[in-house]
């Protein structure tokens, strides 16, 4: 097993109201007082209340071009990323120098170089530093992200490794687009980052690093689910792609899966006592509680996750995890759950270790602003 030994979830300094978000955003997006009053109505309804944002809000509607935007994403990512990777080694009580392995995942912009090849000599990372960039794994890659660093952990026990994720999904709305894709998702998703920093068996060990185990994971991908969540990519950048289907596939399958995880190590749902759900939105966060009939509170970190700070695609279920990191005895039995474009989930089965309590003040969702 590996350790989650600390989660550093950021936020840019510029945070608006949903209401003043809207407002800004009417007339970029459609003139068509019906159309905005659809926008008004959607905008309402999705559970945010506050959203961060990286660029001043009048902004938006000056962007020119996907190049445009795309360049602010690697110059603000960077600077974001910076932050959260600081923040995150300096919870653990490691260096720059410790880490051996760096993930790094983002859906809302592109750089080659990527942004993690531009931290490490900025952080002072070795020059042998293993990194692997990913794009396309969507809202899912929170999630994704630690199981795939488990997995490389199992079999590098000695070693440190980081995930990274920057998700900077303001920049992606599109002007003169009253889809209601483009809609919703105006009025859902904000802009933030987090680092994770996760520590192999023998190094957890050897340094008497806390925090909760890995102790499984599970992946799915749906067959049939290809136009339900995603992007279509093109001279305006990234047009989404956002079906009302996704309940649908959670209520057909997220059960199975997740119960089945459980049910291999001798679990059940009602052994569960924390959860760390995609905040995707509020008809997402409705049906991962009905398809495993929790109670009404089981979810709670991630709606006050959605009301803060709206979904931050990758990002989202970290924040949500840095909230929990230190909330719970040791023992504890938590999943970690993600959807993204496929539509695939990604599942992580946790257990709080002994000393968990004490990993680290700063892990707690007030250190991101």
């Amino acid at each position: 097993m590996s350790r989650i030994v600390a989660v550093a979830p950021v936020l840019p300094a510029r945070s608006y109201s949903q209401g003043e978000i809207t407002t800004a955003l009417l007339a970029m997006i459609t003139t068509d007082p019906t159309r905005q009053a659809v926008m008004r109505r959607i905008h309402a309804a999705s559970g945010v209340e506050t959203r961060s944002l990286v660029m001043p809000l009048e902004r938006y509607s000056e962007l020119a071009s996907f190049r445009e935007s795309n360049d602010f994403f690697i110059a603000e990512g960077t600077t974001l990323a910076e932050r959260a990777v600081t923040q995150a080694l300096a919870t653990a009580g490691l260096s720059a120098a410790d880490v051996d392995y760096l993930l790094f995942t983002s859906v809302t912009g592109i750089a080659a170089p990527s942004i993690d090849a531009q931290l490490v000599q900025r952080l002072g990372m070795r020059p042998d530093v293993k990194r692997l960039p990913s794009f396309g794994l969507g809202c899912v890659a929170g999630a994704a992200g630690i199981a795939r660093v488990h997995d490389y952990l199992a079999g590098h026990p000695g070693e440190i490794a980081v995930l990274l994720s920057v998700e900077l999904c303001s920049l992606t709305v599109q002007a003169r687009d009253d889809s209601m894709a483009n809609i919703v998702a105006s009025g859902l998703f904000g802009d933030g980052a987090a680092a994770v920093v996760m520590a192999g068996d023998d190094r957890a060990r050897e340094l008497g690093l806390p925090g909760p185990e890995v102790v499984d994971t599970r992946s799915r991908i749906y067959p049939d689910t290809e136009d339900v969540i995603g992007w279509d990519i093109g001279g305006t950048g990234f047009r989404i792609v956002l079906s009302a289907g996704v309940p649908d596939v959670i209520d057909r399958n997220f059960a199975g899966d997740a119960r089945g995880l459980l049910a291999e190590h001798g679990l059940a749902v009602s052994d569960v006592d924390a959860w760390a759900a995609h905040p995707g939105g509020p008809k997402v966060l409705e049906a991962f509680a009905r398809s495993l009939d929790l109670p009404a509170d089981a979810l709670e970190a991630s709606w006050r996750s959605l009301a803060r700070v709206g979904n931050l695609s990758s990002a989202a279920v970290l924040h949500v995890l840095a909230e929990q990191l230190d909330a719970h005895p040791p023992g504890t039995v938590g999943l970690l759950f993600a959807l993204g474009p496929g539509v695939t989930s990604e599942l992580v089965l946790l257990r709080w270790a002994a000393g968990a309590q004490a990993a680290g003040a700063g892990n707690a969702i007030g250190a991101a602003a």
